[in-house]
């Protein structure tokens, strides 16, 4: 993965004081392989390369752990509510991957990483840390070329129907026109 690009969305993330502050806070739950993923920094960087002086809202906060041990099946509730005991101004939404296999119809993942590889669009198969102060480190289950080039791509570890209901509902080439959708 071309560390430049990481390098410009660690300094993207940088610049968002509310994105510093939400890492911070996810950072606290102390969760394994616990990442902010998904709109968080997709969005971000088509925020960037659409000139916007304001970020985008988002519609959620995704944060992803895996914990194939963890026992209760709703222990992401309490992770929820502890986020929005700090941030409330974001929908938290809150998953351990281990065991989104299961609702997704696949095999089990293997990793945070893994479960992000199964994911409608690659460019929202991206997630950032923060590891100690002012330090992050950002994962993308695919390469980051097309983040940064203005695309959606389908991802055929899914249905394309799928995807295609994606983009139409979230109504990503009205908020960001210059993007295109790449099948």
């Amino acid at each position: 993965m071309a560390q430049s690009k990481i390098d410009a969305i660690v300094d993207l993330i940088k610049q968002d004081p509310v994105r510093v502050e939400a890492l911070k806070c996810v950072s606290q739950l102390a969760l394994p392989q616990c990442y902010v993923a998904a709109g968080f920094v997709r969005n971000l960087v088509w925020d960037t390369l659409h000139y916007y002086k304001v970020s985008t809202p988002l519609n959620d906060v995704d944060v992803i752990y895996f914990d194939p041990t963890e026992r209760p099946p709703n222990a992401y509730l309490k992770y929820e509510a502890q986020l929005k005991e700090h941030m409330p101004q974001f929908n938290w939404q809150v998953r351990n991957q281990a065991k989104m296999h299961v609702r997704n119809g696949d095999e089990p993942y293997q990793s945070s990483l893994d479960a992000m590889s199964y994911w409608p669009e690659k460019e929202t198969a991206i997630a950032i840390r923060q590891t100690e102060l002012n330090q992050y480190e950002c994962i993308a289950a695919f390469e980051l070329e097309s983040l940064f080039n203005y695309c959606i791509t389908y991802n055929p570890k899914r249905l394309r129907e799928t995807f295609e209901n994606r983009v139409n509902s979230k109504g990503w080439l009205t908020i960001w026109p210059s993007l295109r959708v790449v099948l």
